[in-house]
């Protein structure tokens, strides 16, 4: 940088070419910036340096990195009469100079000056404007001057190091919410002993809350903490959440507090729930106010460390931190329920709910820790006042307006918004317009997350139809959702690195909301392959009776052959045998059945009232012996696994235990309740008193999904010998035909959802592009909401019916979608808010005395 002449009034232009110099050509710190400054100048102008900083800019102070500043005397008098002949010092006044127009080399440096004050202040150098009377400054040129040697060291393969402190935040901060979301239901159902329905409903309201509170987080950062302080604080809120609901499920809590036992049989079910209770939805509160109050800051915080001229890397960005949402999401999905299937307890053994719940909780901590770690790195934008309180402010005020001049004397203005000039600035105004704007197309979007989340319903109660038998690996139904989180992972970056660059050559502009379309068509198309899938299930569906019928199957339990003598039809059972399927009758047609032996002619009624709608097994072991058992199973079992009962042919009473399981008490001609287990091998043990000790006790027997057995228990040489029958068979079309529904859903959720995010946040102004990440992430609580509808006022005989309504509506709202964003504008925030610091600057420079710097009027 040279300056030429004691007086060096360069031109603007000059200053802002020689700060692109230091900017692009040799980015230097602040304080070799003011020596090179302070080394070019000549004697007299180092007295005009020293008087400036003493008398404005206190941030150079007097041992700041610019030699012989503090040491410099002025000669005793000079012929200008520029100077006095005291030596320099605060005593001293700038004779020959307008305080509106002083030198520009002082300009610089003292601008210079005030970004050192701000590093004495903090890391990160605020972009404070210059004063009004130096307009050189005013492009912000020597700010990016002073910031550039910050930013170019904190800096890796291009990216700013901060982002990487938020994106391994943001893999913990999903690991410890999804890891926590997968144990949600079977915590409900197995631990606090509630039924489908009172879960479902719980836990859709949490996830639906979840979505809800963004908007608080948004208007905390953008209107009082800022985005930083915000994530840091409810980070903690979430943490302590997490914590109280791992402690909710210690099944020995109850007896700390109580001095009772918490389950006193040790099933795992605590015998006073309400304490559990309670602090489950205490934890499950403060989690859904924490993740739901960080998710708009995090995406646009991490946003706002790049730079504008960084757009590729700041989009690449957004593709990493879904990558990184998904990779936490799918290592969290395989790990909580191998901790959760642990056994673990200080009385009595259950499923190790604290530990599978505490490993979120301790992953949520780690979260905070990494991010407060990088807290010196982070660009953090302030919090430009209660930002949503003006733009509710200005958007009644401009209906209230337009209302009150609704008659046509009265010219109607560009924009309904317009309306509110007589009271609100114009960028505020244009502001909201871009707000508003992108909020109605979020109109239709909702209906996207309604088949979305549907993976973890529908789809996951379809896939207990199916064989989870996949070659050599066994996949449990609830485990099918990890298919989403595994493709996420694999399309993304091939999606971003291959597919876009490749649409990109090929000449065609894929705007944001062109790949926000496409996703709406994968996801309905998903739904359409959903419903193929669900045809081909029920090809495969045991058939229940319905309305007025009733369905019956015959086991003969005794030693001889039977005659069983139904209207026109006859069947004839050996000893330990029985029909290979269910008979289905209409009740009113039943009018008889009869039993004889091959022997006796005799036969003798059933006088049993059957109960329509059900399914029910008759044991018969002679002519006049039988007895009638309701069955009670009227559905394919669910997630996959599978209903088993006992039938006593002993004399005396047995229990069989299994797996943790025990059928207790199972009397002699009769049949246990159905108890269901899950797939694979099961070792099965018999006790009773009339097996003796030399016999076999035990036996092993493997499962597929879906699947119904009675195991007849008969006497074998004094031995107890089982022999199996079928009651449902096991579910024969594999799991692997889903893997196509699931990849047409990611696809769309690819390049639906991240693009989302990007758009939402190029398309927000500088001081609402929390409250517009709020408003993405609103539309998934809307989503879950039309779920909720859909499932409770839908009433359709078949599955497939609902699969294909979904993928309808959705194919409606994606050509909806589609012509509204035909007609939208894309905008750049920034240049819209630089032409209205334009404007002001113009305002400024025509009257400098009108908006000067406070501090410098006082010291000057």
């Amino acid at each position: 940088m040279k300056f030429s002449g004691p007086t060096l009034d360069l031109p603007s232009q000059q200053i802002r070419g020689e700060a692109r110099h230091l900017r692009f050509n040799k980015p230097s710190p602040v304080a070799q910036v003011r020596a090179h400054v302070w080394s070019s100048v000549t004697h007299t102008s180092r007295c005009h340096l020293r008087l400036c900083v003493l008398a404005g800019a206190k941030g150079l102070g007097r041992n700041n990195g610019v030699p012989g500043l503090a040491t410099h005397r002025c000669p005793s008098a000079r012929a200008q009469g520029a100077l006095t002949s005291a030596p320099c010092g605060r005593s001293h006044r700038l004779q020959g100079w307008s305080r509106a127009a002083p030198p520009a080399h002082l300009q610089l440096y003292r601008w210079l000056g005030r970004a050192g004050k701000q590093k004495h202040r903090s890391n990160t150098f605020k972009k404070k404007s210059p004063p009004a009377w130096a307009p050189a400054l005013q492009s912000q040129e020597a700010l990016e001057a002073a910031n550039m040697g910050m930013s170019q060291k904190r800096s890796c393969f291009g990216y700013p190091l901060s982002i990487f402190f938020i994106v391994v935040n943001e893999f913990c901060e999903r690991f410890s919410y999804y890891g926590m979301r997968a144990l949600l239901i079977l915590y409900f159902t197995q631990f606090f002993k509630w039924d489908d329905n009172l879960s479902t409903a719980i836990y859709h309201t949490f996830i639906a809350l979840c979505y809800l509170t963004p908007i608080l987080g948004a208007l905390i950062a953008d209107s009082w903490l800022g985005k930083f302080k915000t994530i840091v604080s409810l980070s903690i809120v979430y943490t302590i959440g997490q914590a109280i609901t791992a402690v909710s499920s210690i099944k020995e809590l109850s007896e700390f507090n109580h001095n009772e036992l918490s389950d006193s049989n040790n099933t795992g079910t605590p015998t006073n729930v309400t304490v559990h209770v309670a602090l489950c939805m205490i934890g499950l509160i403060l989690i859904a106010l924490g993740t739901g109050g960080i998710k708009p800051c995090v995406s646009a915080f991490g946003g706002d460390q790049f730079e504008e001229n960084q757009e590729a890397q700041r989009n690449r960005f957004f593709s990493i931190f879904y990558l990184a949402i998904n990779a936490g999401s799918l290592l969290s999905t395989v790990v909580t329920p191998i901790l959760r299937v642990q056994e673990c307890g200080i009385h009595g053994k259950q499923a190790c709910y604290p530990l599978a719940f505490g490993v979120p909780a301790v992953l949520m901590a780690v979260a905070l820790i990494v991010f407060v770690i990088g807290s010196g790195m982070y660009k953090k934008v302030q919090p430009q006042g209660n930002v949503m309180a003006k733009v509710v402010k200005c958007i009644g005020f401009a209906i209230k307006n337009r209302f009150r001049h609704r008659s046509k004397e009265f010219p109607k203005r560009e924009h309904w918004l317009d309306w509110a000039k007589e009271k609100y600035d114009e960028r505020l105004i244009s502001q909201i317009k871009m707000v508003t704007k992108v909020m109605f197309l979020y109109i239709p979007l909702p209906m996207f997350w309604a088949l979305f989340d549907q993976q973890g319903s529908r789809w996951t109660l379809q896939a207990t139809t199916m064989n989870g038998k996949i070659g050599i690996i066994e996949i449990q139904p609830d485990q099918m959702q990890t298919v989403n989180a595994i493709l996420i992972v694999i399309m993304v970056p091939i999606v971003d690195a291959v597919v876009y660059p490749l649409i990109a050559k090929c000449g065609f502009n894929f705007t944001s909301l062109k790949k926000m379309t496409v996703g709406m068509f994968l996801a309905s198309m998903a739904f359409v392959v959903a419903a193929v899938v669900q045809v081909e299930i029920d090809k495969t569906l045991p058939v229940f009776p319905k309305g007025n019928e009733v369905q019956i199957k015959v086991l003969n339990i005794g030693n001889d052959t039977m005659n069983i003598h139904f209207p026109e039809k006859m069947v004839t059972l050996d000893q330990i045998s029985g029909t290979n399927e269910f008979f289905t009758f209409d009740v009113d047609k039943l009018t008889s059945i009869n039993i004889s032996s091959a022997g006796s002619p005799l036969a003798n009624p059933v006088t049993h009232k059957f109960e329509q709608g059900h399914r029910h097994t008759l044991l018969v072991w002679a002519p006049n012996n039988y007895r009638v058992v309701k069955d009670g199973l009227n559905q394919k079992p669910k997630k996959g696994q599978n209903g088993i009962r006992f039938v006593n042919a002993l004399y005396k009473s047995f229990n069989v235990t299994v797996d943790g399981t025990t059928y207790a008490n199972v009397t002699n001609y009769n049949a246990s309740e159905y108890q269901f287990l899950p797939s694979g091998s099961k070792r099965f043990t018999l006790t009773s008193a009339e097996i003796p000790e030399r016999c076999n006790k035990s036996f092993e027997s493997d499962f597929g999904f879906g699947s119904a057995y009675t195991y007849v228990i008969s006497r074998k040489d004094d031995c107890p010998e089982p022999k199996m029958f079928e009651d449902i068979s096991p579910n024969t079309i594999s799991m692997a035909l889903q893997i196509p529904q699931y990849f047409l859903m990611t696809c769309g959720e690819v390049v639906f959802s991240v693009t989302g995010l990007e758009f939402s946040y190029s398309q927000a102004p500088s001081n609402m592009k929390s409250v517009l990440q709020a408003g993405w992430l609103l539309t998934v609580a809307v989503g879950n909401i039309i779920v909720l509808i859909v499932a409770g006022a839908g009433q359709f005989s078949e599955q497939w019916a609902e699969y294909v309504l979904f993928a309808a509506l959705l194919l409606v709202v994606c050509i909806i979608f589609a012509i509204m964003a035909r007609f939208y504008t894309y905008v750049n925030p920034a240049e819209i808010e630089a032409q209205f610091d334009d404007d002001e600057k113009k305002k400024n420079t025509e009257n400098p005395y009108c908006k000067l710097d406070p501090v410098s009027q006082t010291q000057m």
